[in-house]
């Protein structure tokens, strides 16, 4: 986009504009919201930094437990078109809270930076590097934290996101497959709720904040490309949860389609809230439908495990 009289060269509402000076204007600026002990749940909350060079920090959750025995762990990515919100926002920090008491699961939520001023790949290697920080702790006694040391279960380990941060998580998990890397973790499952996927048309937002993308059908924006590629995914299970009335519900249902008809190994299921728009959860936790959302993703999270093919 050109630049106009206004001085503004990007405008892409409801996230952000960019000046002819550079300088980034967000529509909205998130705000902080601190950990805590929730007093109607009993979850308790902290942060921890990763990686102070790069602001990357994270924030943990340990719900109540009546036992001794080792919670699932479950690694949680915020959404915002990959240039907005936070880990600690009053958006994410309740509902991640009440998902960590609802799943009785151990969750790590991750603070990752944002586009347009950290062009993509760095919300990728951030939540990577988060995710690496994680799986340190599955050899015994060796990780900094010692909630993950004492009460995480690695052999129940899951990912999750919404929209933008359902594609990092898919990143993370399609990475993990690869010979040279070891995160120290295998991934039991990966929640993708409400996914940001492409259609393989162009999108100038995506070739906006990721300069040196491959374009529409750059296996990060659009997976169900390349089926092969796809089929190598190292999990055991995936959910895909879409909306009826979300602009990306056809995108994750093709996603969903497409991981089916490949060779990959484990198993996919698609869970649809009828008459909802995108990320309707955030904004209205406590209706029935995204109760009802919450539900189905802690009944994946909790799942017996069956023979694993990985």
């Amino acid at each position: 986009m050109a630049s106009d009289p206004t001085g503004i060269t990007h405008d892409f509402p409801p996230f952000f504009r960019i000046h002819a000076s550079g300088h980034v204007e967000r529509y909205q600026e998130h705000d902080f919201v601190p950990p805590s002990t929730d007093p109607q749940n009993g979850v308790v909350s902290r942060d921890a930094v990763v990686s102070p060079e790069n602001n990357l920090a994270v924030r943990l959750y340990l719900p109540q437990t009546k036992t001794a025995a080792k919670l699932p762990l479950l690694i949680y990515i915020h959404g915002g078109a990959f240039s907005v919100q936070s880990a600690f926002s009053s958006v994410y920090h309740p509902y991640v809270n009440s998902l960590a008491a609802d799943s009785k699961s151990v969750v790590v939520s991750i603070e990752y930076r944002l586009a347009p001023e950290h062009p993509l790949p760095a919300c990728y290697d951030d939540s990577y590097a988060a995710v690496k920080w994680v799986g340190s702790h599955s050899r015994v006694g060796q990780g900094p934290d010692p909630w993950l040391n004492e009460h995480a279960d690695f052999e129940r380990v899951y990912i999750a996101g919404d929209s933008a941060g359902a594609n990092i998580a898919h990143d993370v998990v399609v990475r993990s497959a690869s010979p040279a890397e070891n995160l120290g973790l295998k991934f039991s499952g990966l929640i993708l709720i409400h996914p940001f996927f492409g259609s393989g048309k162009p999108d100038k937002l995506w070739d906006l904040v990721y300069p040196n993308t491959a374009g529409p059908n750059d296996f990060r924006l659009n997976p169900a490309a390349d089926l092969a590629r796809l089929s190598r995914l190292s999990c055991e299970r995936v959910l895909v949860v879409v909306a009826e009335k979300d602009f990306l519900r056809n995108r994750g249902r093709y996603y969903y389609e497409a991981l089916k008809s490949s060779h990959w190994k484990g198993s996919v299921e698609l869970f649809e809230t009828p008459g909802e728009e995108h990320v309707f959860h955030l904004l209205n936790p406590t209706s029935e439908n995204a109760i009802s959302m919450m539900n189905r993703i802690s009944k994946f999270i909790n799942a017996p495990r069956q023979m694993s093919h990985f």
